[in-house]
């Protein structure tokens, strides 16, 4: 599994000469209400296991949590389950809010 620093996914998803990752936001409803990166899918991380089948195991998949501890866990899941290209949001929507987008809500 790789890793993606926010500005890294920034630029990715900017670059219309690239097919865009499906961005996988596994946190709460709540939190996903909260703020969320435009274009998201949202599957919170305990329904994952049931859902996955809404997911192509050969799209590019980001998946994101809050500090990326959660989206790593699930992105390892995933891969046990034959998904072959899983990237880790590193840092999560804290770190896009630093480093992308000032103006995203903090929690």
């Amino acid at each position: 599994m790789e890793q993606i620093r926010p500005q890294q996914l920034a630029e990715w998803l900017s670059d219309d000469s690239r097919k865009k990752p499906v961005l996988l936001d596994v946190r709460e409803p709540w939190e996903f209400e909260l703020c969320k990166l435009p274009g998201s899918l949202h599957i919170p991380m305990h329904l994952v296991p049931l859902r996955s089948n809404e997911l192509k195991p050969d799209d590019e998949i980001v998946v994101i949590c809050h500090h990326g501890r959660r989206s790593m866990q699930v992105a390892m899941f995933l891969e046990r389950q034959g998904f072959s290209s899983l990237i880790n949001l590193t840092g999560g929507v804290s770190a896009w809010a630093d480093e992308v987008d000032p103006n995203l809500p903090r929690y």
